[in-house]
């Protein structure tokens, strides 16, 4: 994985994924982080690992349930989980992960007519398959993920923060992943 930082409200990772247990892995890393009311678009053809990379972060935020594509739903919901914590502090529940795919959609504002936008606002956390199909209603601020096909296993992920909020998330996402700069 390697670092390019451009400006202080955008930063950008950039990783190679050998197998579907090293994109679960990375999914996984970026789940222990999140807080909730997080915003991650996954952009990516078919077969690039978008579900694979969101069943990873669901483990991440210790949600065990199956997790597929919601290709005819749209949205699948996933009830936030007890979150271990360090010794002597009360367990809490985790957020919500709110599982999206666009990929039937035939308009983007259809987001709207079906009240996808109160997620967005939500203390869940929303990731978003076919992100781009949507692209003029996303706010400025989110993680947007894209992943590419390098080979029959091999995957490209590049992940590009915009905002200090997720600037920051993908600076800790690199100290867990143990990215140096420039490697």
């Amino acid at each position: 994985m390697t670092r390019n930082v451009q400006e202080e409200s955008s930063y950008t990772l950039d990783s190679i994924s050998h197998g579907v247990e090293q994109t679960q892995r990375l999914g996984m890393r970026l789940g222990e982080l999140l807080q909730g009311g997080e915003l991650l678009l996954l952009e990516g053809q078919l077969g690039t690992g978008k579900t694979t990379f969101t069943q990873g972060l669901a483990l991440g935020l210790d949600i065990t349930a199956n997790i597929n594509s919601p290709t005819f739903t749209l949205l699948k919901e996933y009830s936030g989980q007890a979150r271990p914590q360090r010794a002597g502090e009360p367990a809490r529940v985790g957020p919500a992960l709110y599982h999206f795919d666009l990929y039937r959609l035939d308009d983007a504002a259809e987001i709207f007519d079906l009240g996808f936008e109160e997620y967005f606002d939500s203390n869940g956390v929303c990731i978003v398959e076919w992100a781009e199909r949507a692209d003029l209603y996303w706010p400025a601020d989110h993680l947007r993920i894209r992943l590419k096909m390098l080979s029959e296993t091999k995957r490209g992920l590049l992940f590009i923060a915009s905002g200090a909020r997720y600037c920051e998330l993908l600076r800790q996402f690199q100290k867990i992943t143990y990215v140096t700069p420039g490697s």
